[in-house]
């Protein structure tokens, strides 16, 4: 599964330097993992409102890394049954910096782009998840959401014909939309994560992306 890092961007060293830079922080969050299962879900929770908290006293999101991956982590595993590899936790810390890991299919896209996003909204500024079309956009916004939804993070799934909000409650009998909520467009876009589609602008991304791998 390493070979998730095909390439990195912004850095220039090879894959191998840029793990083993990780791994202090990969065993930070693992020593952490042993004191949060024995926790209740109100407890585990509680974490999202303590690192908002330390956020608003001068703390960086960097800061906060090793605690707040452990605590999706576990959420994860407590509502769905995976637990994230290390290498995966590795993938979410390459797209919190602002990287790029290319991951093959069933490698673990939508848990590794969840534990980045946790990290993310903690600041209240909000997470865009831009996906390729409607039907992923509602489909992986409740993929990973019961998680999500224990720690207190608020989903928002904005729709070329409608906009929604994550309920644990079972709303609909049609298939991705059961857990969504319909909302106003400007209520979804209030929520901490928001799913949509957005062809035309990730279109012009790769191209930039391209552009950029040429030019090196």
């Amino acid at each position: 599964m390493v070979g998730i890092f095909r390439r990195l961007l912004g850095g220039g060293d090879s894959n191998e330097r840029v793990l083993e830079r990780m791994e202090p922080l990969i065993d930070r969050i693992n020593a952490i993992e042993a004191d949060l299962a024995p926790r209740s879900d109100d407890e585990l929770g509680a974490q999202t409102a303590a690192f908002r908290a330390r956020l608003d006293a001068g703390e960086t999101l960097d800061d906060l890394l090793p605690e707040a991956f452990a605590v999706i982590r576990e959420a994860i595993r407590r509502k769905t049954g995976e637990r994230a590899y290390d290498v995966q936790l590795m993938g979410a810390i390459t797209l919190h910096r602002g990287q790029i890991a290319e991951m093959r299919t069933g490698e673990g896209k939508t848990l590794v782009a969840t534990i980045a996003i946790y990290l993310n909204a903690l600041d209240r500024e909000g997470v865009h998840s831009i996906t390729v079309n409607d039907y992923l956009a509602r489909r992986d916004a409740q993929w990973y959401a019961p998680a999500l939804d224990l720690l207190g993070i608020t989903i928002g799934v904005i729709q070329n014909n409608g906009s929604f909000r994550y309920t644990a409650d079972t709303v609909s009998d049609t298939a991705t939309f059961e857990h969504l909520l319909a909302v106003p467009r400007a209520q979804a876009y209030l929520a901490d994560v928001r799913s949509e589609e957005h062809t035309s602008e990730l279109q012009s991304r790769l191209h930039l992306v391209c552009r950029l791998l040429l030019e090196k």
